[in-house]
């Protein structure tokens, strides 16, 4: 039941740009999809792109994301998409037709820029993104701690392990330069042996007689001994490159002085790839964990929040969301609103929000936060290292964002967030931020579907969208397949609700156990008296109202408690109502068209029983049309390839079902 209710998201809900409502919790200000275009300037955005390292994401217009890449130089390379002058090639002109909108994020460096557009692409699976590459194509350097004598190794995948894990880096010939430089510099072990297990039960190996291995395997290097080389080589691998740099580069200058110069070019070769391993990255993490990560930009009473997005140690997105402050709001007391109101309204909680400082009433919201997780949640204030380096990354994109997109937040604010409120106001609901929309599809009753659409903040949220197909209902009867689609859809989300309080997970939000503010239907009075009706037979209290069309099928008003209510014409919430209606009749309409083309390829062989697809291809090569398979004798069905008796029989009968000849008998 539940595989044919639930649909799989049509999009994720990426890139959003919130903002504030009047009492301060966080809102859309996105364009929603489909008209995406409508706030976003292309040309005035190209002119605000930033000359820096970052990666770049291009939207359709249904917001779904569509390519994803990286540059050197966001200003130089995204320009030239736009620029009819250049030979991009078909594929690349099909999809900069498509482009209604773009975002960035910006970098540190071409590396992190890299990584970033790798975790996308296996993110999002964007429609151009041919060439996607795979975690394989970038090496690690990994330090197994959980080991008594730890080793330096190479490493293609990155595990949650109680192994350390530095990068990933874009050169594996500099990643394996870098550990043999490492192992001949700290003397560290290169085998497989058990250790202590088997000291001294084989010979050392080589690595020891020519000086590069303390041979822990004979036991000539004491355990604490060893582990302070590892350390030391830990504080080489964490960004302490100075003394090995400047050792290498006495060494290869000394090489040249005596003219030995293939050892120069050695030592060179060294100090390159050392550069490179030196040049970090933070974007993807050794310890797998879930993070969010909050950084903000303030100017006067405007501020912007930047989420980045961490999961099982990757970053995979980001969100912004403006805010209206006070002008002398000091930050952590902004912080701490916002991390309040915006993981009240989120299932998700990650297991720790790294911050970039700390808030007054930390214990309770940690506290807070780790009821509504399950487990124990962590708020941080990184003081150094990549992870105070990801903060600052995140407090640059949101500057960036506050100095270029406020105007246009502000603009687009009323068709979202703007429009929510008069929809509030005109039906005197306290609140409206989810929206459930449904419609029937159907023609003359053949292939029934339901169709269940989701608008929150003003915007869709496709990832809560759901499919029905209508099972109790024969023929035409929009009233009997509503009333079944509301059924399913609320009789689950109350199982899924005594579910999740069962397993003491009450805090968390399923799929169908989160319920909407307002309900609305695409109908006038007998959809919504459907929808009541149901409601109350399940002991629901949800606000209904119908989405009334006039005559020529456009939207003219909303139906609220038996009344029906006049809306401006040239209102926000009247295009908002209009966007909705019009969105969950396109989303009915579709699931009924794909629906439609399955049935088209249906044969009626395959309602033979006993024809599987095996014996209908072999009836047709021979018989070369269904007429011909109808019209067939039994004992030339028999004879046919894959048929035996008993098939032939079956496929007789249902052709001459009310003058069923008499079976084949032995004479």
């Amino acid at each position: 039941m539940r595989g044919q209710e639930e649909c799989a998201p049509e999009a994720k809900d990426e890139g959003a740009v919130f903002m504030a409502d009047e009492a301060g919790t966080p809102t859309t200000g996105a364009s929603e999809a489909g008209k995406s275009d409508a706030g976003f300037n292309i040309e005035e955005e190209l002119r605000k792109l930033p000359g820096r390292p970052g990666v770049y994401i291009m939207h359709d217009e249904r917001d779904d994301i569509i390519y994803v890449g990286k540059a050197i130089s966001l200003k130089n390379r995204v320009r030239q998409y736009f620029q009819s002058s250049r030979n991009k090639g078909v594929k690349i002109e099909q999809m900069v037709e498509r482009i209604r909108r773009f975002e960035y994020i910006v970098t540190d460096s071409e590396l992190e820029a890299l990584v970033l557009e790798c975790n996308l692409i296996k993110e999002h699976r964007p429609k151009y993104n041919t060439m996607l590459k795979d975690d394989k194509s970038y090496p690690f350097i990994k330090v197994t701690l959980g080991e008594d004598y730890p080793r330096v190794l190479f490493s293609r995948n990155m595990k949650k392990d109680k192994s350390r894990y530095f990068g990933p880096f874009t050169s594996a010939g500099a990643v394996k330069d870098t550990i043999e430089l490492i192992r001949r510099l700290y003397k560290l072990r290169s085998c497989n042996r058990s250790l202590p297990r088997d000291i001294g039960k084989e010979r050392p190996c080589l690595y020891h007689h020519i000086g590069q291995c303390n041979a822990p395997c004979q036991g000539k290097i004491s355990k604490e001994e060893y582990r302070r080389s590892i350390d030391e080589a830990l504080d080489f691998l964490n960004g302490n490159y100075a003394p090995v740099l400047r050792m290498l580069e006495n060494k290869m200058n000394e090489a040249a002085e005596s003219m030995e110069f293939e050892s120069a070019a050695e030592y060179r070769d060294l100090i390159n790839s050392v550069h490179q391993v030196a040049q970090r990255q933070k974007i993807t993490h050794g310890d797998g964990e879930d993070k969010d990560v909050l950084a903000m930009a303030v100017d006067g009473g405007d501020a912007v929040m930047q989420v980045f997005f961490i999961r099982g140690g990757k970053m995979i997105g980001r969100e912004h969301f403006y805010l209206r402050v006070a002008p002398h709001d000091e930050r952590s007391a902004i912080l701490s609103s916002f991390v309040k109101q915006y993981y009240a309204g989120t299932p998700f909680v990650p297991r720790e929000l790294m911050l970039e400082t700390d808030i007054e009433d930390h214990e309770v919201v940690e506290a807070w936060l780790s009821e509504k997780r399950g487990q124990r949640v962590y708020l941080r204030v990184p003081k150094k290292g990549t992870k105070e380096k990801l903060v600052e990354m995140a407090q640059e994109n949101a500057a960036i964002v506050l100095r270029q997109d406020s105007e246009r937040i502000k603009r687009e604010e009323g068709r979202t967030i703007g429009a929510v409120h008069e929809i509030e106001k005109l039906l005197g609901v306290e609140r409206a931020m989810r929206m459930e929309a449904y419609d029937i599809s159907n023609i003359n009753g053949f292939e029934s579907v339901g169709s269940m659409i989701v608008y929150e903040r003003g915007k869709p949220k496709r990832s809560d969208y759901r499919k029905f197909k209508i099972k109790s209902v024969q023929g035409p009867d929009d009233y009997a397949s509503m009333e079944e689609v509301l059924t399913r859809r609320f009789r689950h989300g109350l199982e899924e609700q005594k579910e999740l309080a069962a397993k003491g997970m009450g805090n968390e939000m399923g799929s169908f156990s989160r319920f909407p503010d307002l309900i609305l239907m695409d109908g006038g009075r007998g959809q919504v008296n459907v929808a009541l009706r149901v409601l109350d037979t399940l002991g629901i209290s949800i606000p209904v109202c119908g989405m009334v069309k006039d005559d020529f099928h456009r939207t003219r008003g909303i139906y609220f408690e038996n009344v029906e209510l006049p809306i401006d014409t040239h209102s926000e919430a009247f295009r908002l109502v209009t966007r909705i209606q019009d969105e969950a009749h396109r989303f009915a309409i579709e699931y009924h068209r794909s629906l439609r083309s399955k049935g088209q390829v249906h044969s009626v062989l395959d309602d033979i029983s006993g024809v599987g697809p095996t014996r209908r291809k072999a009836l047709m090569r021979t018989f070369k049309s269904v007429e011909a398979v109808r019209d067939a004798t039994l004992e030339e069905l028999a004879n046919a390839p894959s048929m035996n008796a008993r098939s032939a029989q079956q496929v007789y009968d249902f052709f001459h079902a009310e003058n069923i000849q008499p079976r084949v008998t032995e004479e």
